[in-house]
């Protein structure tokens, strides 16, 4: 059991710590035990993550000379990566791919025009459009911005993150077991390809299958008023402990 108090800044320090470790043996699948009653999560868009830092000139805001400043600028770049159309869903994978800019940061009081804007960029990968893709997107954008709005120094990409998107079948491992387990118990169990990423697109880039939920009914995931129904918890852990013991016998010794 690897307990991992860095899930939530993104950076799983304690499963990379792990999988770096040349002395540890590599799981052959993993289980994250994620809250959701009726669905067991068996893939997820990757993602691909960058900070982009867009110039201007600083100034005082009454100033009678006119320029374009990195406010400006940054609004047009948000316009220029809101345009492209991205691959949909197809036969391979049910979700589309997806840009977004999740934060705008730079400037400071009313009389001071910044000299830079700071943007944080998500990209929602697939298979039909990968890391490669979505750097070439921004990085388009970007040269569109600079090209028609030049600023005193290029627009900046710095990458984050990048993780690939995976999908398991429901005849791949440990999902089918999970699976096997639900249909032992009379449990209605779905399965999902899931829009957010998770540890499980870091283990299998790792080559590492993984699924994530059959927990316990929630709501207010992430809010202030998240709350979870426990009352269906033994149910959550006999299906846990079924499949856990299925797998355990289909990979012991003859």
């Amino acid at each position: 059991m690897l307990l991992d108090v860095d899930e939530h800044t993104g950076k799983f320090g304690g499963a990379r710590a792990y999988l770096a470790d040349t002395r540890a043996q590599r799981p052959a699948g993993v289980v994250i035990g994620y809250p959701g009653f009726e669905e067991v999560v068996v893939g997820d868009r990757g993602l691909w993550r960058a900070t982009l830092t867009v110039h201007g000139p600083a100034g005082h805001s009454g100033s009678s000379k006119s320029v374009t400043g990195s406010i400006s600028r940054a609004a047009r770049l948000i316009d220029l990566l809101d345009q492209p159309q991205l691959p949909g869903p197809d036969s391979r994978f049910p979700l589309p791919a997806k840009v977004s800019v999740t934060a705008i940061s730079g400037g400071s009081g009313f009389s001071v025009t910044p000299d830079r804007i700071d943007l944080n960029v998500d990209v929602r990968l697939t298979p039909a459009f990968n890391a490669t893709d979505a750097a070439a997107c921004v990085h388009g954008s970007v040269r569109q911005l600079d090209t028609e709005m030049p600023g005193p120094a290029p627009t900046n990409v710095s990458v984050v993150a990048s993780w690939p998107p995976f999908q398991l079948t429901p005849k791949d491992e440990p999902a089918a077991a999970m699976l096997r387990a639900a249909d032992s118990l009379g449990v209605s169990l779905a399965t999902k390809v899931a829009g957010p990423s998770n540890i499980g697109n870091l283990l299998s880039a790792h080559g590492v299958p993984a699924t994530a939920g059959f927990g316990v009914p929630y709501e207010g995931l992430h809010g202030t008023d998240e709350r979870a129904h426990l009352m269906e918890l033994p149910l959550v852990y006999a299906l846990h402990h079924r499949a856990f013991l299925d797998l355990l016998k289909s990979t012991s010794p003859a």
